[in-house]
């Protein structure tokens, strides 16, 4: 049969209009269908890893698919008490012999592996649907695994980066452990990959803390009066930092274990344990130090009560280690590893009806002075805090925020706390998966949490220039200052640039 051009073009919009499905049926593009469970690669096997993956495969929502680690499988994980996570696989199992005459933490990819499977398994579904794949590399996961819609993150921190372009890139959405990566230049990638691709992202801190919209109320209300100082403290790290050389003997790469995917875009050196599993955030090439592992959680709170952005400047001290040598004392020069105890200032321009404002960090066991107003009431300055100095007051909670007060008790007896108007959070893994439906970003997408992000990692740079820097966040650059400049980026290994 024989039609002219308008005729196939009405026929063609008719068949379109037949065929269309709603976008609440079928989801947008980069988007999973709100009905549809949404199908996960896991990345990183390890002690944190495993901790998050029992409660991401309880969810009716989601199902993991793919699993995804260097490691094959080993028992040398430490964990942070005895049999701590191997007790809690057991309860999750209901399997009292799991990991029966394990050294440490049971990890890695066909351990895990495991785990999904077994737990799928209980739920009665066909074999072939509680079959979950187990790879070495990402890369060739991203690539055989063409149903995946997305992609979670709990690898050590140098390749949190890598692993999220690589994902975002082929248009996967993306959830990761804090930070969104341990160099500068790739966190701004990987937010703007964000942007580009559309998909949802999520970094988890602490975006579901209800404490937050209360202390919102509380400071934007006028309790204490307009803030000047922030004060932040932590006692990590409780894992080795200060070290002031790589080791130097070469012990063979354990059985099942490739180093080099380990290492990912690292410049090649030698196998040694001091780097791998839960000790690996005291090296700069590999971690974020007590910083980057602990402020995520609080800088989430203070960014968003005092609506700040980017620091007008920074500047650290650190600690230091000395040494007898031939007989004589010398300082040893840390060119490696973060300081075991460090204190880091900020300086931030006035913004909205809000002054400027100083945030200073500690950790180490650093803490800041002690407030007149608690010495006033009796009371001990708190191992781990949180503290807002207004001009009209101070208000004193636990490290993240939770359970504030004002100081002293009776400043707090006689506060009456204002109505509460600004909507609770959802749990943080409820809004990014909301987010991969379509619906509301994250409260911690790439894209909120940006400024945060990046004023931690010019925190570790600070770590290691000692002076005072100015921050030109448009530019990408400390003014002047080049051996500062060069920390914000990574010297890549062949085949890995970004």
């Amino acid at each position: 049969m024989h039609i002219n051009r308008r005729q196939f073009i009405d026929a063609t919009a008719i068949a379109a209009a037949v065929t269309v499905v709603p976008h609440h049926v079928i989801g947008r593009p980069n988007q999973v269908a709100p009905g549809n469970k949404i199908n996960i690669g896991y990345v990183g096997c390890g002690t944190q890893g495993i901790r998050q993956l029992m409660p991401a495969l309880e969810r009716s929502d989601v199902r993991i698919v793919a699993v995804c680690d260097p490691n094959r499988g080993s028992d040398d994980y430490p964990e942070w008490s005895e049999q701590e996570l191997n007790n809690k696989v057991r309860k999750f199992l209901d399997d009292p012999d799991w990991a029966k005459g394990a050294r440490g933490g049971l990890c890695g990819r066909e351990v895990v592996q495991e785990i999904v499977n077994r737990h799928y398994g209980k739920q009665k579904r066909s074999r072939k649907s509680s079959d979950c794949r187990a790879y070495a590399d990402f890369r060739e996961m991203l690539e055989k695994e063409k149903d995946l819609d997305a992609v979670y993150i709990m690898t050590p921190d140098h390749l949190h980066g890598t692993v999220a372009i690589h994902a975002m890139r082929q248009h996967k959405h993306v959830i990761v452990h804090k930070p969104i990566a341990n160099v500068l230049y790739e966190t701004r990638l990987a937010r703007d990959t964000a942007r580009e691709t559309g998909v949802a992202t999520h970094l988890f801190c602490s975006a579901g803390q209800t404490s937050t919209p209360t202390l919102c109320e509380w400071i934007w209300g006028g309790a204490i009066g307009p803030i000047r100082e922030v004060h932040n403290w932590s006692k990590r790290p409780v894992w080795p930092q200060g070290m002031t050389e790589r080791p130097s003997d070469t012990p063979p790469v354990p059985d099942g274990l490739d180093w080099d995917l380990w290492l990912g875009p690292v410049p090649h050196r030698p196998y040694h344990p001091a780097y791998t599993h839960a000790v690996f955030r005291g090296w700069y090439d590999f971690g974020t130090g007590a910083l980057g592992d602990m402020g995520h959680y609080s800088f989430y709170q203070i960014f968003r009560i005092l609506k700040l952005g980017i620091p007008l400047s920074v500047e650290a001290s650190r600690s230091q280690y000395w040494s007898i040598r031939d007989y004589a004392w010398r300082k040893e020069i840390n060119t490696v590893s973060f300081p075991r105890a460090s204190v880091i200032h900020w300086q931030f321009p006035a913004r909205e009806d809000m002054p400027p404002v100083t945030l200073h960090w500690y950790d180490g066991g650093i803490r800041p002075p002690i407030p007149e107003e608690l010495e006033a009431d009796g009371e001990p300055m708190p191992e781990e805090g949180l503290l807002f100095v207004g001009d009209q007051g101070k208000i004193l909670a636990d490290f993240m925020g939770d359970k504030p007060r004002l100081i002293p008790k009776a400043r707090m007896s006689a506060f009456s706390p204002p109505p509460e108007t600004l909507p609770r959070p959802i749990g943080e893994f409820d809004q990014w998966l909301r987010a991969c439906k379509g619906g509301q970003a994250s409260d911690a997408s790439f894209e909120n949490v940006y400024p945060f992000a990046e004023t931690i990692l010019l925190g570790l740079v600070a770590l290691r220039i000692d002076k005072k820097l100015t921050w030109d966040s448009e530019k990408m650059e400390f003014p002047g200052e080049e051996e500062a400049n060069r920390l914000l980026y990574r010297e890549y290994r062949e085949g890995w640039e970004l």
